[in-house]
């Protein structure tokens, strides 16, 4: 997309399958679309109604920049309650989503060639929000058959001395898989033993369903180490709020705040009030929530390992994202996901969009009921390869 007007960093175009599942969830009337991750269930109606009557009662003016005071004293004590973790008020940071907050804090830790690590397969915008702000993305590879754990050789092997940081996100999407409490602390000693920083994108901590979710940051040593990116999207269903928080040391908090100067100023207030709210009523909140998405997962992985041309090796143990091993097929990911469309008439996304370890791949969305997931896997069930 030549254009004297535009950016030469936009000119080439990057095919993406991701950016045309609009496209794709059109092409026939009867399409069942688990590719993009918006739960289906409502937003909690008591959230709604105290968003609401905050905003009739005024609270529809800017915020403050940092975040509204009463949801960072309610971030603090969350931290406290569920992981006896002490966080300060100037270690909080409100933002307008998960999305932002990541870019924001690639923007405020990376000189030009610094490297940050993603582990693949990764969450897709990584690699452009590392990018767009001088960094030079290394991909760590994990493996189905290890349970898409951290290998610490491996790891060793592509640190360098312009090596900033790693992202880990779990429990994970595309893969579901969560972290073992060995795996974050071989890495831990890994991260000190280079100097490193650890961007923690803990986006799904809700949907821990084997173990209670533990962070990164609550590790011996590791807080001050440690950028947490939390979001109220899918822990409470509230996609459409765009509201998130970065937990981080003092100094970086800082550097965020002249950042944020230039891009939001502050997060929605509306949404602000609504996180509050969200989080005062967590337990009762989520707790249905979890199960449901917990059956649904664990319902889709039994079908898929049923039908001949696809598994799941392990269990799931996090998020609501299946990714199913299509290796069987012979395909690609890209071949297999289009092919699925055309025979099942079902989107999913293929793993590739993921990183090369995604490749072999596809990920389907528990986003939709067990009836609908029937549906889809009995239309599964009838394709031949």
């Amino acid at each position: 997309m030549k254009n004297n007007y535009i950016s030469k960093d936009y000119w080439t175009e990057k095919p993406s399958v991701l950016g045309e599942v609009f496209v794709l969830a059109g092409k026939y009337d009867d399409v069942i679309n688990l590719s993009i991750g918006d739960p289906d269930l409502p937003c909690d109606k008591g959230i709604l109604d105290a968003a609401f009557a905050d905003a009739y009662a005024g609270q529809t003016k800017y915020a403050n920049f940092q975040g509204d005071p009463e949801l960072r004293a309610e971030i603090s004590k969350y931290y406290k309650e569920e992981y006896d973790m002490d966080i300060a008020d100037n270690e909080i940071f409100v933002t307008a989503s998960g999305n932002i907050a990541m870019f924001m804090v690639m923007k405020a830790i990376l000189d030009p060639g610094d490297e940050v690590i993603l582990v693949s397969p990764y969450y897709t915008p990584y690699p452009a929000q590392v990018e767009s702000n001088g960094g030079k993305v290394v991909e760590l590879l994990t493996l189905e058959e290890e349970d898409f754990q951290i290998n610490m050789d491996r790891l060793q092997s592509i640190i360098t001395p312009r090596t900033k940081a790693i992202v880990i996100n779990t429990p994970g999407n595309p893969s579901g898989s969560c972290l073992s409490l060995e795996t974050m602390q071989a890495l831990a000693k890994v991260v000190e033993e280079h100097d490193l920083l650890v961007v923690a994108d803990d986006i799904y901590t809700s949907f821990s369903f084997q173990n209670k979710f533990i962070p990164f940051a609550s590790l011996p040593g590791m807080k001050e180490r440690t950028i947490c990116i939390n979001s109220f999207s899918k822990n409470f269903l509230m996609t459409g709020f765009r509201v998130g928080n970065v937990v981080a040391p003092a100094e970086i908090i800082k550097v965020m705040g002249v950042i944020n100067q230039c891009m939001m100023f502050c997060a929605p207030t509306i949404s602000q009030r609504a996180a509050i709210y969200a989080l005062q009523h967590r337990d009762e909140i989520q707790a249905p929530i979890i199960a449901e998405y917990k059956e649904r997962m664990y319902y889709a992985a039994e079908r898929a390992n049923k039908i001949p041309w696809m598994s799941v090796l392990y269990p799931p143990k996090g998020s609501f994202y299946l990714f199913i091993n299509i290796k069987k097929t012979g395909l690609t990911s890209v071949e297999a996901m289009m092919k699925i469309l055309e025979d099942a008439h079902v989107l999913t996304l293929p793993g590739s969009e993921y990183g090369t370890s995604g490749e072999g791949f596809i990920r389907i969305c528990c986003t939709v009921g067990i009836d609908t997931l029937k549906e889809v896997f009995d239309r599964f069930e009838k394709m031949e390869f």
